[in-house]
């Protein structure tokens, strides 16, 4: 089989990213392990997915965001940083973007789906599923993939979108950079009945982080980062006693707090690929920036990455060139690493920051909060950060 491009992983990115090409007269392949009704109709995960401005007009170019219901679409108002027992709180208006709201926060189920049906629809993808990879390479004239049953599929291009864990990228012989942060998140959805004002919560309590991701009505996606061990009782905490601990670790400040939905578990685990591209090679999504959640923007820096590889390869076509140059990979690599790099690694500081219960690092955080809530330029800053309104 011969392709132009060939994509490794069907997730959100790689399906956006399969989009993007849609209509350029490209052949584009995603090969994925998963059976197809997988895909068709994928499994709630406990993830909710904080979008961008920038995000979302993404989406809606890409015909992703009119088949995906309104209603469980969730504004992001305002946003909260808090720090320990205290009350005090770094906030993060809206009126500092000049937008209604910072964002937006779908279900990633919801995104997987919309992407898995407007990839459908187009008729120069070819969706190959059950598809188990047994070796890649790439030379001078073509990217080789060997599968499993003994086929072999044909490229120009070869983009990995496999995860942050990609085995394809460790098959190119590209190394990432990877910190295990030695805890775990548990990611469900609770009702309560004190009203949440469409605010999102990040709390860096004491021995444990929440986040609460403001859900329309008196719901909100919850995350509880802990020890493995800490993560693994609460799974297994009956519903009763679940609701009764997790209130307890919100010290009821949502007021009764009730399981709404099914509990899911993932380690913390961030990678930075050490190269972004190869010969006839690109990654895109995680698989190149696996980001920590705190900031809510891996996903976002996933679409970053693809509005600016298509429209490099877009540019490419259109010149009569190469759509797998080093060149053209080359400034996608430099202008994606541009976007994610400096947070990046502003995120990984901040988390062990307020990651270190010690004394010194308890008075650094209080000290830092306080002085951050204090320079409007920095919250403006954050708040355009975290709209990415253009």
């Amino acid at each position: 089989m011969n392709f132009d491009i060939v994509i490794v992983g069907a997730g959100p990115s790689g399906l956006c990213f399969a989009q993007a090409l849609a209509g350029c007269g490209l052949r584009i392949a995603i090969l994925e392990r998963q059976h197809e009704s997988q895909l068709a109709q994928p499994a709630f995960d406990g993830r909710e997915i904080a979008l961008t401005h920038h995000s979302v007009h993404l989406m809606q170019a890409l015909g992703l965001w009119d088949r995906i219901d309104q209603n469980a679409i969730s504004p992001l108002r305002d946003a909260r940083v808090l720090n320990g027992p205290s009350l005090y709180a770094m906030n993060i208006d809206h009126r500092d973007s000049k937008k209604q709201e910072l964002g937006y926060l779908i279900a990633n189920d919801l995104i997987r789906k919309s992407a898995y049906e407007t990839v459908k629809a187009s008729p120069d993808i070819t969706l190959l599923t059950e598809a188990r990879i047994s070796a890649v390479a790439t030379d001078n004239e073509s990217a080789s993939i060997t599968l499993a049953d003994g086929n072999k599929i044909k490229a120009q291009l070869l983009i990995a979108a496999d995860s942050r864990f990609s085995e394809t990228r460790r098959a190119m012989g590209i190394a990432a950079t990877m910190h295990d942060f030695g805890k775990t998140m548990m990611v469900c959805v609770m009702e309560h009945n004190v009203p949440h004002h469409h605010v999102a919560w990040e709390w860096f309590d004491y021995g444990q982080t929440l986040a609460l991701l403001p859900m329309n009505g008196m719901q909100s996606s919850i995350v509880i980062t802990l020890p493995a061990a800490d993560i693994q009782q609460l799974m297994a905490m009956s519903e009763a006693d679940f609701n009764e601990a997790v209130t307890i670790r919100f010290k009821h400040r949502l007021g009764s707090m009730q399981l709404k939905s099914t509990r899911h578990a993932y380690p913390l685990v961030t990678a930075y690929a050490n190269r972004l591209v190869a010969k006839r090679f690109a990654l895109i999504g995680d698989a190149a920036v696996g980001m920590h959640p705190v900031t809510a923007h891996g996903f976002n820096f996933g679409l970053s990455g693809i509005e600016v590889l298509a429209h490099e390869i877009k540019a490419a076509l259109a010149r009569g060139g190469n759509i797998a140059a080093p060149n053209m990979l080359e400034r996608y690599e430099r202008k994606h690493r541009i976007r994610t790099r400096p947070l990046f690694i502003a995120t990984h500081t901040i988390a062990k920051l307020y990651g270190d219960d010690s004394i010194p690092a308890r008075m650094i955080r209080a000290a830092s909060l306080r002085l951050s809530n204090r320079i409007a330029p920095l919250k403006r800053a954050v708040a355009h950060m975290l709209t990415e309104a253009r």
